[in-house]
């Protein structure tokens, strides 16, 4: 079986692993986030919800809970740590979709949070949904343990930070002006704008349970976490290529009209489509060791490449 036919019953297991883990974070983000009031900072606030409870796969949540579960974690712990990675992915999406970035009017189907609000609103809402993840993550409440928060917060901040997904996101807007980009320095720039941050969902779980991680649980989940995050880049790319606007939720073919390379373009679709398999072949290699209790992990691996096709 290739790793892009997901079997019926498969899908329905991701389904609703995707719907109990989107009801814990959500669950610890609305009790985090104020609701709008007469404050005179309820716009902020309104505009935060409006974003983070905006729809959206989850799929980072779930590779945070899926590594966690492989461990046998307390999914508590877990879902604030995953509600803190959920909040800065949506601080990085409010942002991108500013009209100094990629300048999008759709999000998930929705207005961006820029057109729903305005360019000022939408940017103190993407400081106040970066900082509150670190917030989330420092709280005695994610961990007991002063040390294990520490290494959370660390961890997410090099994944987020100028070597990592903001890096990236400098990369991408430099590339808009170079002709020829190829696709290991393209590689290189969605490992960092899109790839860190699903290598810190997996370094996550595992700091989460550092008395029950050996070596070679790091080196495996990690192996795994870079190759799908690069393969959901790809995937993205092609649905930018191939996809509607009523399926895709956001406006397509903009990187075609901005002449950006994306491994669509540089490898053509089919091809896209083949290394983007191939990549989640090799996550799921990296799984072998841990049974039935990585299941999640891998349909989420064919789930990331059936996107795609």
């Amino acid at each position: 079986m290739t790793v892009e036919l997901i079997r019926e019953e498969d899908l329905k297991r991701l389904e609703e692993y995707v719907t109990e883990t989107s009801v814990e974070v959500e669950g610890v983000l609305d009790k985090i986030i104020p609701a709008p009031s007469e404050d005179e900072e309820s716009r902020l606030f309104e505009a935060m919800r409006y974003s983070v409870f905006s729809g959206g796969k989850r799929l980072r949540p779930v590779l945070l809970m899926a590594t966690n579960d492989i461990f046998g974690g307390s999914r508590d712990h877990a879902a604030r740590v995953a509600a803190a990675i959920e909040s800065l992915h949506t601080y990085s999406l409010v942002h991108d979709d500013l009209p100094c970035m990629d300048d999008d009017d759709l999000r998930r189907g929705k207005p961006t949070c820029h057109k729903q609000f305005d360019e000022v609103t939408a940017v103190l809402a993407g400081d106040a949904l970066q900082t509150l993840a670190f917030d989330i993550m420092s709280d005695e409440r994610t961990h007991p343990q002063g040390r294990i928060r520490a290494n959370l917060v660390s961890s997410l901040a090099k994944a987020s930070g100028a070597q990592g997904m903001v890096g990236g996101q400098m990369i991408d807007m430099l590339a808009e002006d170079i002709d020829e980009l190829d696709q290991g320095a393209l590689a290189r720039l969605q490992r960092k704008k899109t790839g860190a941050l699903f290598s810190a969902c997996c370094e996550c779980g595992l700091i989460l349970n550092e008395d029950r991680v050996k070596a070679s649980d790091r080196m495996h989940l990690m192996n795994y976490a870079r190759n799908i995050g690069l393969a959901f880049q790809m995937v993205d790319d092609i649905l930018d290529e191939i996809g509607n606007e009523d399926e895709v939720g956001k406006r397509v073919r903009k990187d075609a009209e901005r002449g950006k390379a994306t491994f669509a373009s540089l490898l053509g679709v089919e091809g896209a489509q083949n290394q983007a398999r191939m990549l989640c072949e090799q996550a799921i290699q990296n799984l072998t060791h841990y049974g039935p209790k990585a299941d999640i992990l891998r349909i989420l691996a064919q789930f990331v490449v059936a996107r795609g096709h």
